[in-house]
């Protein structure tokens, strides 16, 4: 007995140094697996630390971008700059203006004229300035940037410059203003350097440096303003080598390294490159990313020496203790692993293998009196619940399935009901369209495109004809679906009522009628806050004798265009039906002959597509109106819409759409004069009739 004890102790012994002797090379691995993981937490860090603070950056540097562009691309700005002297143009400008001031953060506008070189300057301590600050000079240096931004073919930069006759230094968005013709000048806002700095760079975050740098590598942001490359942004000359991150770097190959990676950022945006580097004399880790609606990089220095990342001072007693517990907890395994688990459990093991195959008439072995003993005898009783519940389960699933095929067929049912109710819904609210009269009046010349989101939708359009002329029209109601149909056959009765009191020859009566009877009818103290009762409206009267087009719309606008000219009437920019009532006014203009008249609901130009999702948008609608405008008009609608799927592929349609388009010809004249007594026998309209073209 001694003796076996003894030869058990040697073993123990043998087993204990074995484990010691292991513990040596485990030591040296798990220091260098935690310096390891370290390295790998402040990558993770700095990787987290970059994409946050490019979120931070991009929303309101996207927000003041996306605001100047609206000011540059403002149809009143181009007219201003266009023609500077006439004073409604200058005045309906400054107007426009000084709404866009009070957006931007900054409360601050720019605006330069190309022609006369002149710099207009409004902020908030200076609001409304209608009069230029000073003239910019192609041979002043500090007026560089100007012409630097105008000879490039970029649609716009962003310049951290300082403005030394304003006494002002900001990061300025410079919008290039451009007609057909060229340039017309810059318009745009500014950040304020220091408070652009310490909202974006200037971070509290121990042992983190942010800055930001253009493609070329020069700063654009840094923590000390030494250091940023004023002006560069405008491409207006040389860049100064010792005002780049190249700089700040020490050896020629980790400037490379850092080239490469801001190539590779530029190439993936979404991810961020990491680089080890010396900056400024001290190892850090460099994190890149780069934000592509600006054009910027922005680089995180992180000092692993400063920064949190793991701390050093409780690593060795981690060390040590986690060395001592896996001591003992090799010496403990290594004795009772085999003789007490190993052995029994692979006699287990067999026994629930059968018993998992299904094979519940295998039993395991309960003979032992210890916890595998236990172990075996509550795996037999789990055994024996298991095949009495997979019987009940069974019994359960059949029924269940049995109530789910009743619960499809029902939802089958109601399913079909409610699509047999929505077609019905779409022959009635066809039934209100005036195809008929269309056809009659103008056969050949008219199209429409009129394309409901749902089965049914909240758009329409509307025509009555006089012996004098036609009333022509498009309402967009607020709501898709059921509620924009059911606003649809309300707002259709509002307008015959207003017709029937104002007449059709004077859309801005009618508009103001409509916005008065639809406000009696749908009382806004009667109605829950969150619905919507407003109504986008076109209507267009038409004088063949005169040969003029009188105009009125709320939110929509008329288009004419023979293919080579595109001129607009703009509609009023508040709908019908909003808070407060406006008078609306009605444009005149002489009818051309052969060109081509549109009006079209915004579901048309708000429609996303193309590669970014973004919306049709105004400038390719007008550009594919000035195409398509000498084709006959129903190959023009039936262009319309194949450029319209093309441009949405596969996202849904976000609005119903309606456009309505007709063109008026000598023959279309005499056609008209011959149908006046026929047209004293119609009723006087867009009373519901046919099918036209509706898609």
């Amino acid at each position: 007995m001694a003796a076996r004890w003894g030869l058990r102790g040697k073993s123990a012994a043998t087993l204990l140094l074995a484990c010691l002797l292991s513990l040596i090379p485990a030591a040296l691995i798990g220091w260098q697996a935690i310096d390891d993981i370290r390295r790998h937490f402040a990558n993770a860090y700095a990787e987290n630390y970059t994409l946050l603070h490019m979120q931070k950056i991009l929303a309101p540097v996207s927000r003041e971008l996306a605001l100047s562009r609206r000011l540059a691309d403002s149809v009143v700005t181009r007219q201003w700059l266009e023609d500077e002297a006439d004073p409604d143009k200058r005045a309906r400008f400054f107007e426009e203006a000084e709404g866009f001031r009070h957006a931007f953060a900054d409360r601050s506008y720019f605006v330069i004229t190309d022609a006369g070189g002149d710099y207009y300057f409004s902020d908030a301590d200076q609001p409304d300035q209608r009069q230029p600050r000073y003239r910019l000079d192609a041979e002043d240096p500090d007026d560089a940037w100007y012409f630097g931004t105008i000879a490039s073919d970029e649609p716009y930069n962003l310049n951290v410059n300082i403005d030394r006759k304003l006494g002002v230094t900001k990061v300025w968005f410079n919008i290039v203003v451009r007609n057909g013709q060229g340039p017309l000048g810059l318009a745009g806002t500014g950040l304020d350097l220091s408070d652009f700095l310490d909202a974006f760079v200037r971070d509290e975050a121990p042992g983190l440096t942010p800055m930001i740098v253009d493609r070329q590598g020069a700063l654009q942001a840094h923590p000390s303003q030494e250091h940023i490359a004023f002006s560069s942004g405008a491409g207006d000359g040389v860049i100064d080598e010792g005002q780049t991150i190249h700089a700040l770097l020490g050896e020629a190959e980790q400037r490379q390294r850092l080239t490469d990676a801001m190539q590779a950022s530029r190439r993936s945006p979404e991810r961020v490159e990491t680089l080890w580097a010396t900056l400024e004399g001290r190892e850090r880790l460099l994190s890149v990313g780069y934000i592509p609606e600006v054009d910027w990089h922005l680089i995180t220095a992180l000092d692993l020496g400063v920064a949190p990342i793991l701390e050093r001072r409780w690593l060795w007693s981690l060390f040590i203790a986690l060395t001592l517990v896996l001591g003992i907890l090799l010496v403990a395994f290594a004795y009772a692993i085999d003789r007490l688990i190993l052995a029994p459990l692979n006699r287990l093991k067999l026994s629930a293998q059968a018993i998992a195959d299904g094979h519940y008439d295998s039993r395991l072995p309960t003979s032992r009196n210890d916890e595998i003993g236990e172990l075996s005898q509550a795996f037999s009783r789990m055994a024996d619940q298991v095949e009495r519940h997979t019987q009940e389960l069974e019994g359960k699933v059949r029924e269940r399935t049995r109530a789910l095929e009743q619960a499809n067929a029902e939802m089958a049912a109601a399913h079909q009901q409610i699509g047999d109710s929505l077609q019905y819904a779409s022959i009635i609210q066809r039934a209100i369209l005036p195809d008929r009269q269309l056809e009659l009046h103008l056969e050949h010349a008219h199209g429409v495109l009129w394309k409901p989101r749902d089965t049914v939708g909240g758009d329409f359009y509307v025509f009555r004809a006089t012996d004098r002329g036609y009333l022509m029209g498009v309402v967009d109601c607020a709501g898709h679906g059921v509620p924009g149909s059911l606003m649809t056959m309300l707002a259709r009765a509002i307008i015959d009522h207003a017709i029937l009191q104002v007449g059709p020859e004077d859309p801005a009566a009618l508009l103001i009628e409509t916005d008065r009877q639809s406000r009696d009818t749908l009382r806004p103290d009667q109605l829950p806050a969150s619905i919507a009762t407003n109504m986008d409206i076109g209507l267009v009267w038409v004088d063949l004798r005169e040969q003029r087009l009188t105009f009125s719309g709320a939110k929509i606008g008329l288009y004419a265009t023979d293919g080579a000219t595109l001129e607009r009437l703009p509609g009023h920019r508040q709908a019908l039906g909003h808070r407060r009532p406006v008078t609306y006014q009605n444009q005149s203009a002489p009818l051309h002959l052969g060109w081509t008249y549109s009006l079209c609901t915004d579901g048309f130009l708000d429609q996303a597509g193309g590669d970014d999702g973004f919306g049709f948008g105004t400038r390719r609608f007008e550009a594919m109106l000035k195409a398509q405008a000498r084709r006959p008009i129903d190959e023009q609608m039936a262009a319309f819409e194949t450029e319209l799927r093309a441009y949405q592929g596969s996202l849904p349609q976000r609005d119903d759409i309606t456009l309505l388009g007709f063109r008026f010809t000598r023959d279309t004249d005499v056609r008209q004069r011959n149908r006046e007594h026929d047209s004293h026998r119609e009723p006087p309209t867009d009373s519901p009739a046919g099918t036209g073209r509706p898609q």
